[in-house]
């Protein structure tokens, strides 16, 4: 899948792609943003995750210049969208979760439509309209009126208008909700390949496997703050390991006497007993069998013993994160 180079991207710029400092925003008594700050790398893909409600959007909305905080600056590329807010938009596109669209209009004719309210003459759009039904899958539906397709067709449609005009940064909010399988993974490669080309970009999602598959930072927001952020191209520092036992104190005991710090796992029906299970974090798979030996040697009853998440290194950073915040 390919798709244009985008106009103006210097891959050696230190600028970052989107920055934010000290953010708040309330809405009444709700404090949707607490003092965020945020820096965004140039040229790479971003996750921006966290439970329902934490100010994944309202943070979006703000460095998408759509929402004034009420303390705090943002920048674009280096461009203060308050003082600017034109400039960000020839440098920003912005897929909402929720869109509207022109319902009576074709998919072409949308997206022509969009492309002029970029400032794209006809002889720019006309190739670039064309270049993002083919690179999207939205040809086959070019002539039909928006207001019949589905779900996961006007996400495709959101995305061509967010791109229309050939973005150097691109926010992107659940972009993958309503695709199905295939469109998911032609996302993922599109989504690359922008990066590739020296887009930043930035995108929230709950499908958390395929965000690791796309992203190379991840974000993580609880409660209005950024809660963790870490570089999901370098070595993990830990792996979180679970450890069940028949007898639970005798378990803690043995970590306690080395040291080795644990956390709780709740029963799954309110009352281990004399069971239970706790997380350990460890270095690595030589690490977790040294733990293994370790209580073998001192007789504590083990039932299980493997990784706490089943999910990968970007849902064990979110579970970990957002449990430490809540605790």
């Amino acid at each position: 899948m390919s798709v244009s180079t985008v106009r103006g991207a210097h891959a050696a710029d230190p600028t970052p792609g989107l920055e934010a400092h000290d953010l708040s925003r309330a809405f009444g008594d709700v404090r949707a943003l607490d003092h965020v700050d945020l820096v965004v790398p140039r040229g790479g893909v971003t996750a921006l995750v966290g439970p329902n409600g934490c100010g994944k959007t309202s943070l979006m909305l703000v460095l998408a210049s759509l929402l004034s905080p009420d303390t705090g600056h943002v920048r674009v590329l280096g461009v203060d969208p308050a003082k600017d807010p034109r400039g960000v938009r020839r440098l920003l596109g912005w897929m909402p979760d929720g869109f509207g669209t022109f319902e009576a209009l074709t998919v072409r004719e949308v997206l022509r439509t969009m492309a002029g309210a970029h400032g794209l003459g006809a002889g720019a759009a006309r190739p670039r309209v064309e270049e993002l039904l083919h690179t999207l899958r939205l040809d086959p539906l070019a002539d039909r009126p928006a207001r019949v397709l589905s779900r996961g067709q006007k996400q495709r449609l959101g995305l061509a208008q967010a791109m229309v005009h050939s973005p150097q940064v691109l926010v992107l909010d659940e972009p993958a909700s309503g695709l199905d399988p295939r469109s998911r993974l032609e996302l993922r490669d599109t989504v690359r390949a922008l990066a590739a080309g020296g887009v930043t970009v930035l995108v929230s999602s709950h499908i958390l496997d395929e965000l690791e598959e796309m992203c190379d930072r991840a974000v993580v927001m609880d409660a209005g703050r950024v809660v963790a952020s870490h570089d999901l191209t370098a070595a993990p520092a830990l792996l979180r390991w679970r450890v069940g036992s028949l007898d639970v104190e005798a378990l803690r005991a043995v970590l306690a006497a080395r040291g080795i710090e644990a956390t709780d796992v709740p029963s799954p029906d309110g009352d281990w007993g004399r069971r239970g299970a706790l997380d350990v974090d460890v270095a690595d798979e030589a690490d977790a069998h040294a733990l293994l030996r370790l209580l073998v040697d001192h007789d504590v009853p083990v039932f299980t013993f493997g990784p706490a998440t089943t999910g990968g290194r970007l849902e064990a950073m979110y579970l970990s994160a957002t449990r430490e915040e809540r605790s």
